[in-house]
């Protein structure tokens, strides 16, 4: 469950690190009520990004397929083994 802190307990950042280890879930942080800044651990912004450019990678493949952008695998892989003489 994601956690929800005013930007004033900022101040005491080993509880912070703490938390931010605990979870793999992000730290919300509030300012005058409203949200203001994320916080989360190098490993999970890490996973987060590699995701998303995972994520990102195959919705160009699933686009290229909409427009019939294909090749038969068995072609593609003659032509590489071909080009490279294996």
């Amino acid at each position: 469950m994601a956690q929800i802190i005013p930007i004033r307990d900022l101040k005491d950042t080993n509880a912070i690190s703490a938390k931010c280890h605990e979870t793999d879930e992000p730290i919300f942080v509030t300012k005058n009520g409203y949200g203001d800044m994320v916080i989360m651990s190098m490993k999970v912004y890490e996973e987060r990004f590699e995701n998303a450019k995972i994520l990102s990678a195959l919705a160009v493949a699933e686009e290229d397929i909409g427009y019939g952008k294909v090749r038969n695998a068995y072609d593609a892989l003659k032509e590489t083994r071909e080009k490279y003489g294996i």
